[in-house]
């Protein structure tokens, strides 16, 4: 679980169920925007030195493997030009925004400085309304594919006040002025793939 504080302690947490992901390659032209690219960075390992990573932690941006363009900052405010990317990814980074206008902020950055035409791809977890009232932070395990790597790690977050399912994500989306080209769900997590027009 990536968290530079206090570990709460173990009877707090909810465990979802192990999940995978699995992160297919894409036709990437120009650079790609990963927000939340520290940690595991595996926007990173995918895609190299391609990727401009982005992280609000320094110590997430410095744990993650060489390749990437690090660089610390706040994805609610971008420090970049209109149109400048072609691609903007989120790999279960969004998942540790703490209110819905931090989300529309970030969707509002995205769609700024995506070109048109320009990609936004999204990887996150599903979470339901708090299902348990005395485990108020939830956690789900991972296996990552990627390339020909399998990664182990977990997330976790107080869980939030509303349910933040792929209707959430998709409204967010729509009302920000993305179109949404795919989504899926596997097990209790999804990809999104947006269009700006």
């Amino acid at each position: 679980m990536s968290d530079h504080h206090t570990q709460p302690s173990e009877d707090r947490l909810y465990f979802f169920e192990q999940q995978e992901v699995v992160v297919d390659d894409w036709d990437a032209p120009g650079y790609v925007l990963d927000i939340g690219g520290g940690g595991e960075g595996i926007i990173g390992i995918l895609k190299g030195e391609k990727v401009v990573a982005i992280d609000v932690h320094r110590a997430e941006l410095e744990e993650a493997a060489a390749g990437p363009l690090k660089i610390i900052m706040d994805a609610r405010e971008l420090k970049f030009l209109d149109d400048t990317f072609d691609t903007v990814t989120a790999f279960f980074a969004l998942m540790y925004l703490k209110s819905t206008p931090d989300y529309e902020c970030v969707f509002g950055e995205v769609l700024r400085v995506l070109k048109p035409g320009g990609q936004f791809l999204i990887w996150d977890v599903i979470v339901p309304k708090q299902l348990e009232d005395d485990k108020d932070i939830y956690v789900v395990p991972l296996t990552v594919k990627v390339r020909e790597q399998e990664v182990g790690t977990g997330y976790g977050q107080p869980w939030p006040s509303e349910e933040h399912d792929v209707p959430f994500y998709v409204g967010l989306a729509e009302k920000s002025g993305f179109g949404v080209v795919e989504q899926r769900v596997e097990g209790q997590t999804f990809f999104l793939k947006l269009v700006r027009a």
